[in-house]
């Protein structure tokens, strides 16, 4: 996939194609034929500061860490993005979602990867 703006993270998304953060502040989601399908920015109307790591979780929200602006932002299918984390972060990195509602965050500055719970499902 050329013309990427310094690519970071990369997360599969669901149907075979994948989100790539860029060094720019911005998020792109391509499908599996590796044509773009959206830049999280112009779709959302969402700026970042420098979007770090990227996945996916059981919905198929995309979920970006903010390495500027110390925060975790979900972006559903349809919606607005929603703020998961806004504090207790010094520097994130690179993330990964479980399938029960747990995110898992690298903190460079700390060393140390922290848990948040943010999603429950009903049985």
């Amino acid at each position: 996939v050329p013309n990427l703006q310094g690519p970071r993270y990369v997360s599969p998304v669901p149907g075979g194609g994948f989100a790539v953060s860029e060094e720019c502040g911005d998020v792109k989601v391509f499908m599996s034929s590796h044509k773009l399908l959206c830049s999280l920015s112009s779709k959302y109307g969402h700026q970042f500061g420098n979007p770090a790591g990227v996945c996916v979780d059981t919905d198929g929200s995309i979920l970006v860490a903010d390495e500027q602006r110390r925060t975790v932002h979900l972006f559903p299918e349809h919606g607005a993005p929603i703020c998961l984390v806004s504090t207790g972060l010094r520097r994130p990195a690179g993330m990964a979602c479980s399938s029960s509602g747990h995110l898992f965050v690298a903190d460079t500055v700390e060393n140390c990867v922290k848990v948040f719970k943010y999603c429950v499902r009903p049985p």
